[in-house]
């Protein structure tokens, strides 16, 4: 954790000086921060899931909603990401977008999941 905030807070204090002399260096120096951040912690994600998947198959439930519940996770970062990315370059407006198409997606992936759900509600339900 200590090097991904010392190597936030370089980028941070080298994109601030640089942006008033070259923004746009001083943005894209901030994208490729971002994104080494992110390649950086790929390894712990994996680990996550292949732990989230040991446990899933422990309790036999089914892999597909485990997977499922993954992507959308996968998306709220991604669009978080890509959101915050967009509001860093001034394009709040696009932010908005990005933002309002992963939750778009987020919830078509999750409605299979609300069906099982509400059918497993509905049949402990007496009388149905």
């Amino acid at each position: 954790m200590i090097q991904i905030v010392g190597l936030g807070l370089i980028a941070t204090f080298l994109a601030l000086i640089v942006k008033e002399q070259k923004p746009t260096f001083a943005f894209m120096l901030v994208v490729f921060v971002g994104c080494v951040i992110f390649l950086f912690l790929v390894d712990q994600v994996y680990e996550i899931i292949r732990m989230v998947e040991r446990i899933a198959i422990n309790a036999s439930v089914n892999l597909i909603y485990v997977e499922t519940i993954l992507k959308i996770i996968g998306i709220a970062y991604i669009a978080e990401f890509g959101a915050q990315i967009t509001k860093d370059a001034g394009q709040g407006a696009i932010a908005s977008k990005i933002e309002l198409g992963g939750k778009i997606l987020i919830l078509t992936m999750a409605i299979p999941i609300l069906t099982v759900i509400i059918e497993t509600v509905l049949g402990m339900i007496p009388g149905t």
